[in-house]
């Protein structure tokens, strides 16, 4: 269609040729331009931004003869990756625009020619400028004539432009703040324009360079007539933005609009506040398995918090109460249903503020879920710490207050209602790098419905994972079979140490891959001193040593405390690449929604772990079951691709995948079966038979005898 490269051309690896849509043009009457661009198979060339790197098409005019010539009018570019960059360009051939005016001075009969320079970059693995002396020759009269060797050719640019967004009846955009980036919003009146959309191959294209990140996802969801766009932020990014410009792009074969050819679309929008926009809830699929009756849900929350008490991530705190139960074997009635009752209280106010934390930072463009906190390194940090503490007062270094299970009791009150209290809020917040079985689908459905539904189904997790204790208060009979206090009470106490001492190896483990070598260091020399610390109050006792030693000693305590405090501070700002949690390279590869898209379009099969340093429940998993050579052989038998999404580290392109899979936290299984778009979810707690047992139905592939 476009013409060949002429033999003494000097632009490498192209060709460029400036045409017209009319061979004759009219005195005083606009036309255009267009320089028609031929690359080499391979080659391309670059948008007016042309992301990670390249440079954009420019014309030096040398003689236009007095015609009025617009700047370079580019047609949709395509995303061109080369991770870890990505650039917006051309491939083939291309055809770039330029209103022009003709002079009123013109005559008819006239003959003029314009001539310029063409200035451009072609890139492959390696980048060449080119240079192309370009030139057209027009006639005047007094009726425009169509070129007709280039027609088709300005017909496909023309259709291959950006529709402005407020020349589509019924569209609107909107531009966003959000943590780490931008949410952009295409809303149309009735909500059945977008229906049909292909929302997870929609684009946004940033006009200004060092605005948004121009390589990797942008998480994407559709909802009731709404298209929520996440653009992560530049790294390169001074300031944010004010204004958002550009394209939001399909495939060439999808459309915008019924019945029309719009896959492009252009904006140019202020930037609201946070929260103005909120990435949206994709409705429930047929794959989730979520009930839609509120009533199942808030029976399938009681029952996930019910089993909560089984994940290993609560084993410790179970250490903490098991000793409070001890204690309070030869108190009252009244007292122990007091305990049990203050602390399902503390379970349930620690519910509520995490769930009320997690709506109000989701409502406010984060992409966050169930243990999130535990994606802070500095949360990770004060819990190790936290629970460090916790276990030499256990192993009898030294005592918090009074008695063996006055953790966290204020002011020393007797009763020790604030240690039942504080057992309720530690067992809360350390539950949270697990979702038990029935939590999956009642978490998912919680964060996308309005507050005082979330909140409902929060309060039934709480509820089932309080509910055993305060059933063991109520029946006081079961602790009076407990043996009288005595010395094996203390030897209990030190002996469950060491499943607090078994968590802080945990927490540092996961710090460690959220902040690497040196920022676990940190964390141990943190520890260190607050053994220090913890040494000197058990060894100088209060009540054994004189006022003045008593002020020495505590100054001491509290220098090495503070020496911790600054050492954990300090390690916390270190940043190390998320591992993949311990998953075999050679088998597991890392996720992207491309890749599976890409695998489940051609037909393969594939699994997806979705998972966490952080969560126990997906150690335990990969350990007792998907690491097991049973398990391994039989994907491999299969065929089947595995995908690790680490969630150790925030990243809202899991946050968001989850969403669609109506789940918010991990661990989530997804098996996409050959073919099937909407993925299979197997159980939070997997076995060997529930794995194979869910592949059952995938082909072996055959064996190819070697020769």
């Amino acid at each position: 269609m476009f013409a060949q490269k002429p033999a003494k051309d000097t632009s490498p690896h192209s060709s460029a040729e400036l045409v017209s849509e009319f061979s004759t043009v009219v005195p005083g009457e606009p036309f255009t331009l267009g320089l028609a661009m031929k690359l080499d198979p391979e080659w391309h060339s670059y948008w007016v931004n042309p992301g990670d790197a390249g440079l954009g098409t420019k014309i030096k005019w040398e003689d236009t003869k007095g015609v009025t010539i617009s700047d370079v009018i580019y047609p949709t570019p395509h995303y061109l990756p080369t991770p870890p960059l990505a650039s917006y360009g051309y491939e083939n051939e291309v055809m770039l625009l330029l209103d022009a005016v003709a002079p009123r001075t013109w005559k008819p009969g006239d003959t003029v020619t314009l001539s310029g320079q063409a200035d451009f970059l072609v890139c492959r693995e390696v980048c060449l400028p080119a240079r192309e002396a370009v030139s057209v020759t027009l006639k005047v009269g007094r009726e425009a004539e169509e070129n007709t060797d280039w027609a088709i050719a300005f017909a496909r640019t023309r259709a291959a432009l950006p529709k402005p967004v407020s020349e589509v009846a019924g569209f609107t955009v909107r531009a966003a703040h959000a943590e780490g980036g931008y949410l952009v919003s295409l809303k149309s009146g009735p909500a059945p324009e977008l229906a049909s959309i292909p929302a997870s191959q929609a684009r946004f294209f940033a006009e200004d360079p060092g605005v948004i990140q121009h390589a990797g996802e942008q998480p994407r969801n559709l909802a009731d007539g709404e298209l929520v766009l996440f653009a992560p932020i530049s790294e390169y990014s001074k300031a944010p933005a004010t204004r958002l410009r550009g394209l939001l792009t399909l495939p060439e074969n999808a459309s915008w609009k019924a019945g029309e050819s719009i896959h492009s679309l252009y904006f140019d929008v202020p930037v609201e506040a946070l929260g103005s926009i909120v990435m949206p809830a994709k409705p429930s699929s047929p794959g989730g398995g979520v009930p839609s009756s509120l009533l199942v849900i808030l029976l399938s929350a009681f029952a996930g918090g019910v089993i909560l008490n089984l994940m290993p991530c609560v084993f410790p705190v179970i250490s903490l109460k098991i000793m409070s139960f001890v204690q309070q074997a030869g108190e009252d009635r009244g007292k122990i249903r007091s305990h049990g009752f203050v602390f399902a209280a503390g379970v349930l106010a620690s519910f509520w503020a995490l769930a009320g934390l997690l709506l109000i930072l989701r409502a406010g463009g984060a992409q966050l879920g169930w243990g999130f906190q535990l994606q802070s390194p500095a949360f990770v940090a004060a819990m190790a710490l936290l629970i460090f503490v916790l276990g030499l007062s256990m192993a009898g270094v030294f005592e918090i207050g009074s008695s063996l299970t006055r953790l966290g009791a204020a002011g020393g009150r007797s009763e020790g209602y604030g240690a039942s209290f504080f057992s309720g809020v530690l067992a809360t917040v350390v539950a949270t790098p697990c979702t038990a079985p029935f939590m999956g689908g009642a978490l998912g459905y919680a964060i996308s419905q309005p507050a005082w539904e979330s909140m409902l189904v929060f309060t039934a997790l709480g509820a089932g994972m309080a509910t055993p204790y305060v059933a063991l208060s109520l029946n006081p009979a079961l602790l009076k079979r407990l043996p009288r206090s005595g010395a094996w009470m203390e030897t209990l106490k030190q002996l469950l140490s060491f499943p607090l001492f078994a968590t802080v190896i945990w927490l540092v483990w996961v710090f460690g891959l959220q902040t690497g070598i040196d920022g676990a260091t940190g964390l141990l020399a943190a520890m260190l001193f607050l053994g220090i610390a913890g040494w000197i109050v058990g060894r100088w006792n209060a009540y054994s040593i004189s006022a003045r030693a008593r002020f020495a000693t505590r100054i001491i305590a509290a220098l090495a405390i503070l020496a911790g405090l600054a050492f954990a501070w300090n390690a916390s700002s270190f940043r190390a690449p998320a591992a993949a949690s311990g998953n075999n390279a050679a088998l597991w590869q890392p996720w992207s929604p491309a890749k599976v898209d890409s695998l489940v379009a051609d037909g393969k099969p594939v699994f997806v772990d979705f998972t966490a340093a952080w969560c126990l429940t997906c150690q335990v998993n990969k350990r007792a079951v998907l690491h097991r050579d049973a398990v391994e052989k039989a994907f491999q038998d299969r065929k089947v691709t595995l995908l690790v999404a680490d969630w150790t580290n925030k990243d809202p392109v899991i946050a968001t995948q989850l969403e669609a899979l109506n789940r918010s936290g991990v661990p989530v299984y997804a098996l996409y079966k050959n073919g099937m778009k909407s993925p299979v979810l197997l159980p939070e707690i997997l076995t060997e038979g529930i794995v194979l047992e869910a592949l059952d139905d995938l082909p072996v592939a055959p064996v190819v005898a070697k020769h």
